[in-house]
């Protein structure tokens, strides 16, 4: 992720007490609060900008201010099974009911072999990694997937019908890092394109398209539209079938069926955040799968071969003028070695907002440096 120029670093950890604070003073308790200052600074310490502090305040601050996201969880299971469970979050924080529903997924995997959770009625959890990579420290492939409020067309169409749906899987093996491949079937998200705007700068041609179906590449315009409805995300493979965008589509509609249909749960356009002309609530869909290796085979052995086939690729021959191969989670691996000394890049509108909530909330032990 690209860091703006004037950025201010904060380490991690005051980053993240402050971020635990902001959620309690608007009401989410102290262990679910802890929680979601994890997630969220997790995806700042690999690199995720768009997941990270930078959403402390449009999603979850305001989102709990406006009333439209309960700052308590409640995490209801309405049917359950050995290696399933369904379950209802009440429009409460997404961070807490996701960790809690893949814990579960893994506790019936470590049973079973295999455990799945389905979830309705929550919120934003933040990025999807966090929660795969639960099951993956288990020792067990983690899967998740999420919708999400309407931004991406599908192919040949302009309409912004679906959420831009990770689809996410984490991998033990038996590098410093898992095998880590968490990103949105569109391609890209509504997060990035908010780092773009934060920071002034025009997307590249082929991300977004007009009703017409011309690319838009004006950042801060495009959060406009989407929200009007007047601009959609492409999906992976780019606009038309000439490049594959039909596959990035059909991914998008596994997800999205996957987050709605087992848990009867809403989907696309009802997942707006408008009724009526007024806020409500943003009823998301997720679901986490957690698959046991040692049910297969040794967990050294799965992890040994994860690792050959990872570093073979790396060292397979590059296209001239390529410095390296990367394979997925080692960019977030890199991020954190880089990082880890220095914390958080905050961008000039994010210390904007930091300032306001601190002030708001009273939050004067925090001393930041701008």
């Amino acid at each position: 992720m690209e860091i703006e120029k004037g950025a201010k670093w904060v380490k991690f950890d005051t980053m993240e007490r402050f971020i635990r604070d902001v959620f309690k003073g608007i009401g989410v308790p102290a262990a679910d609060a802890a929680v979601c200052a994890k997630v969220l600074i997790t995806a700042d310490k690999l690199g995720i900008d768009s997941h990270g502090i930078s959403r402390l305040k449009p999603i979850y601050y305001d989102r709990i201010k406006q009333g439209i996201q309960l700052p308590k969880a409640k995490f209801e299971i309405l049917k359950e099974t050995p290696t399933t469970a369904t379950i209802d979050g009440h429009n409460g924080m997404g961070h807490v009911i996701a960790v809690r529903a893949m814990e579960l997924a893994i506790k019936k995997a470590r049973k079973f072999g295999l455990g799945m959770t389905a979830v309705r009625n929550s919120t934003h959890y933040g990025i999807a990694g966090y929660h795969a990579l639960l099951a993956a420290k288990a020792g067990m492939i983690g899967i998740t997937g999420t919708n999400a409020r309407p931004s991406v067309a599908p192919t040949f169409g302009v309409e912004n019908m679906m959420g831009t749906k990770p689809l996410t899987f984490a991998i033990p093996t038996d590098e410093e890092f898992p095998f880590l491949l968490d990103c949105a079937t569109s391609i890209t998200q509504r997060g990035k394109i908010e780092v773009y705007a934060k920071l002034g700068k025009t997307m590249p041609k082929g991300w977004v398209i007009d009703s017409q179906g011309n690319s838009k590449t004006d950042s801060v315009a495009v959060l406009k539209d989407l929200v009007a409805g007047t601009a959609a995300l492409v999906p992976v493979g780019g606009i038309g079938e000439e490049l594959g965008g039909y596959k990035g589509y059909g991914y998008c509609a596994v997800v999205e069926i996957l987050s709605a249909a087992l848990q009867q749960g809403a989907f696309m356009k009802m997942l707006l955040g408008v009724k009526d002309g007024k806020k409500v609530p943003y009823p998301l869909g997720h679901f986490f799968l957690a698959i046991d290796i040692e049910a297969f085979t040794s967990l050294r052995s799965f992890k040994k071969i994860a690792g050959d086939i990872l570093r073979e690729l790396r060292a397979s021959k590059k296209m001239p003028g390529a410095k390296r191969i990367y394979t997925a989670g080692e960019k977030e691996h890199l991020a954190w070695l880089y990082r880890r000394n220095k914390g958080v890049p905050l961008n000039r509108e994010t210390q904007k907002e930091i300032l306001e909530m601190k002030a708001e909330l009273g939050l004067n032990k925090y001393k930041f440096n701008f």
